[in-house]
């Protein structure tokens, strides 16, 4: 199995071995990756590509991916403790001193660029080795397939975060192979557009059989249609984005709050088509969202066993609901106590009298303060608006546009959005509507600054917690940690952030 050894620790034994058995003895100690014995069968085929899922794990556990796309936004807020607010305040630096303080680094920016490369890491050993292992053919093309499907999810997800990041495609096999610098996002793009169309070439399509939590050939496609709504390949975006509509391998929820029951998560992959997945067995895999979106001191079994009351949502964003809207019903201003009590909204928090709490990711049946919870990374809901916003910028509200968006407001007890819309105000609504459907998945941050809003609707979403929220052009894009350029003499900083 592949083996990663640290130069401290190699010096460290040596040293040890020396003062003892050579006195003489003068090594030089260089970083090394031992392959010999793997990638040998198709259980280390196997082994290796879950190594790769690996880090959807990490990016879940204390959810970076998460975080880093709603603590900045315009929807939730974040308990004002050190290390997380700042990103709440745009009062990070570059070292992200706050969070490492903290020991909050892992669910910070700087975890998810150390969990992303990571996984790109194993993604590119399987890529490099797995092709040469004797075993069956088409599993082995769909194991290649899912690590080069990975590869461009973590590089979406880098690129998203940061801008201009390393691509890495090949393994390190010595410490000067980790050594690259940037590359422009029009070319990290490139990349991710290369390997998802190499990964829908190898991929099979979803079936009931496929394995939880693992990438179909359509995943890919509608990664591949998100990857180009970012890099505003409009075309694109509208063709992939319908031809997985079309596929019918997948389906909306008739009821939208199914989506998060977790007692009908096996059900709900009929529209959550790629979801980081808690372990419903062992319990050894779960998210914290649910202990922070639950109130404090676990005051309500329905959240969850063990909940902070960490993360609400801002009251102009619930009271931006309409009143029929199923939506809503995932925001709350009261609770049920343990004690069978109900809580009004001006005691679930005592940072304001106006706590919205979050219950997207309940399970009273919880162990701890992490859900079973399977967590949307990419649902048949979002492929619809894409499509919609896609046909709009390219043809401005056709009727074609207007089916998108209206599927996503039925299932939301809503009635269609009405023809007559001009294209500027149509755009605004789908991103009215991504907001109400996306909430609490990581997703509003982006959409603010793909679309270059975020400057003019953060400054309104305040409260009495934060009552001034004034971002600059720099906060587009997180900075590369410090720490990485530190390790790294060929890593730029962001040129906003030098």
């Amino acid at each position: 199995m592949k083996r990663s050894f640290s130069t401290s620790i190699l010096v460290a034994v040596l040293a040890g071995f020396c003062s003892s058995a050579c006195q003489e003895l003068d090594e030089t100690v260089y970083s090394s990756v031992i392959t010999t014995n793997f990638y040998k069968s198709a259980q280390d085929a196997e082994a290796a590509l879950t190594a790769a899922y690996g880090s959807i794990n990490d990016l879940f556990d204390q959810a970076p991916i998460v975080f880093a796309g709603d603590f900045a936004g315009d929807q939730l807020w974040v308990k004002p403790v050190v290390g997380r607010n700042v990103f709440a305040v745009y009062s990070y630096d570059t070292d992200y001193s706050g969070p490492k303080s903290f020991g909050r680094t892992a669910e910070s920016p700087y975890g998810l660029w150390q969990f992303c490369y990571k996984g790109i890491e194993n993604a590119n050993w399987v890529i490099d080795r797995v092709p040469a292992i004797g075993m069956e053919t088409n599993r082995r093309n769909a194991i290649v397939g899912e690590a080069l499907f990975l590869r461009a999810f973590y590089h979406f997800t880098l690129t998203k975060n940061f801008g201009d990041v390393v691509i890495r495609t090949s393994p390190s096999q010595s410490e000067s192979d980790a050594l690259v610098a940037k590359s422009p996002k029009a070319e990290v793009y490139k990349q991710i557009f290369k390997d998802l169309e190499d990964a829908i070439a190898r991929l099979p399509s979803y079936v009931a059989s496929t394995i939880k939590g693992r990438a179909s050939k359509e995943v890919a496609i509608g990664l591949y249609a998100k990857a180009a709504l970012y890099a505003e390949d409009w075309t694109t975006a509208k063709t992939k984005s319908i031809e997985v509509i079309n596929s019918g391998k997948y389906t909306l929820m008739p009821n939208v709050l199914d989506v998060f029951d977790v007692e009908k998560e096996d059900a709900a992959r009929q529209e959550n088509m790629f979801a980081f997945e808690g372990d419903n067995a062992t319990r050894a895999r779960g998210t914290t969202l649910m202990g922070f979106c639950g109130p404090a001191n676990s005051a309500s079994r329905d959240y969850g066993n063990t909940t902070f009351g960490s993360i609400f949502a801002f009251q102009a964003f619930f009271d931006s609901f309409s009143p029929t809207d199923k939506r809503r019903q995932l925001l709350d201003t009261s609770f049920v106590s343990v004690a069978g009590k109900v809580v009004p909204q001006k005691e679930i928090t005592p940072y304001t009298v106006k706590g919205v709490l979050i219950k997207k990711y309940m399970d009273r049946n919880s162990v701890g303060a992490k859900g079973r919870n399977n967590v949307p990374m990419l649902r048949l809901a979002d492929l619809y608006l894409i499509a919609s916003e896609a046909e709009a910028r390219l043809n401005g509200p056709t009727a074609t546009a207007y089916q998108y968006i209206n599927a996503i407001r039925n299932r939301a007890g809503l009635a269609n959005l009405q023809p007559g819309l001009s294209k500027d105000d149509f755009i605004r609504a789908v991103l009215q509507e991504r907001s109400w459907e996306f909430f609490a998945e990581g997703d509003r941050w982006y959409d603010l600054t793909r679309t270059n809003t975020f400057l003019t609707v953060i400054p309104k979403a305040v409260n009495e917690v934060y009552p001034t929220r004034a971002p600059q052009p720099k906060h587009r894009y997180y900075p590369i940690p410090l720490d990485e350029i530190r390790a790294n003499p060929k890593l730029e900083q962001n040129p906003d952030w030098k």
